[in-house]
């Protein structure tokens, strides 16, 4: 689908083309260099080197660098084409809800949701010191940004490491600074919430007006996801529950983890109250594990969160523009 944008390749990203392939294997990483091509390749920040064309073109390495993020993205991320949204204005999804309508442009979402491994090496680049990475006003709440031992870090790690068996899981205990600024350093940004409905809706510009609630159709099934009634009762490596894709390849975009967009959460209850929390509220989106109630687990449902909340059952994807040529 990609193809005239991206040039199609099977191989993942291909670290092994400058490091070896023990490179590209989690806890294996060459050492830290001062080239900043190389350090992006090996962190594999692939947004990074695809955004930097114009700075890095002259450097030596930078073609090689940029045709290998050009396939890992083609193969790590989908596109998702033009289309329209219907936003509900209310905490709850009923038919006759108000709703505002939004058009979407097309666009690139992650297959899959971030994972602990590949957070891992945001943490070990040391990206909670990098102040250009956070907003100012979040600076004073950095020193909240821990484990459990007291490192920088998710919120359920020890020592700023992962659990090795959760190394494909969705990385949680994340607040939506951390989750933004992962995405920043990635190159890549977070999906507005009306990008996101638009992926798991797949509701495209055309005269056909289709509309999905699942990714996969019009009915909940149990199996095509990970929700309370799945009976898993934990999160699932981000490549399980295969059959509930999107027709574009994303895949758990309901259940397993809810995930943070960028966009600010206003919504009304029943009694016409707008939503308030203690800090600014982030839309989340999708459902998780643990979610009982199948009617949260759809493309439309909508809720929020506090910007700071670090919780068990939200994680993130990133999203991209477009590579123009």
């Amino acid at each position: 689908m990609l193809k005239g944008l991206f040039a199609r390749g099977r191989a993942a990203l291909d670290a092994s083309a400058l490091f070896g392939r023990a490179a590209a294997e989690v806890g294996a990483l060459p050492p830290a260099t001062t080239d900043p091509v190389t350090e992006a390749l090996r962190t594999e920040r692939l947004g990074l080197i695809l955004g930097k064309r114009a700075e890095w073109a002259d450097l030596p390495n930078y073609e090689q660098a940029f045709a290998t993020a050009v396939r890992a993205v083609d193969e790590r991320f989908a596109f998702v084409p033009e289309g329209t949204v219907s936003l509900a204005l209310t905490t709850y999804d009923e038919p006759g809800q108000p709703e505002v309508d939004c058009e979407t442009e097309p666009f690139l979402l992650a297959r899959h949701t971030v994972t602990n491994e590949e957070f891992q090496r945001f943490v070990d680049s040391r990206a909670y010191e990098q102040p250009e990475l956070w907003p100012e006003e979040v600076w004073p709440h950095l020193i909240d940004f821990k484990d459990i031992s007291g490192a920088h870090g998710p919120r359920y790690w020890s020592q700023g490491r992962h659990d090795r068996r959760l190394a494909r899981h969705p990385v949680v205990g994340i607040c939506y600074y951390e989750a933004a600024a992962y995405a920043q350093w990635a190159g890549f940004r977070l999906p507005s919430e009306a990008q996101w409905q638009m992926a798991a809706s797949w509701r495209i510009r055309s005269a056909a007006h289709t509309y999905r609630r699942y990714p996969w159709g019009d009915g909940m099934e149990f199996d095509r996801c990970n929700i309370w009634l799945s009976g898993h009762g934990q999160t699932l490596p981000v490549d399980a529950c295969p059959r509930g894709a999107a027709p574009n390849g994303a895949l758990q975009l309901v259940g397993n983890v809810w995930e943070w967009t960028h966009s600010d959460f206003h919504a009304a209850d029943r009694e016409g109250r707008m939503v308030f929390g203690n800090s600014v509220m982030k839309s989340i989106r999708g459902g998780a594990f643990d979610t009982y109630f199948a009617w949260q687990a759809t493309a439309a449902f909508r809720t929020g969160l506090e910007s700071l909340a670090r919780v068990h059952n939200v994680g993130f994807r990133c999203a991209m523009k477009l590579l123009a040529h």
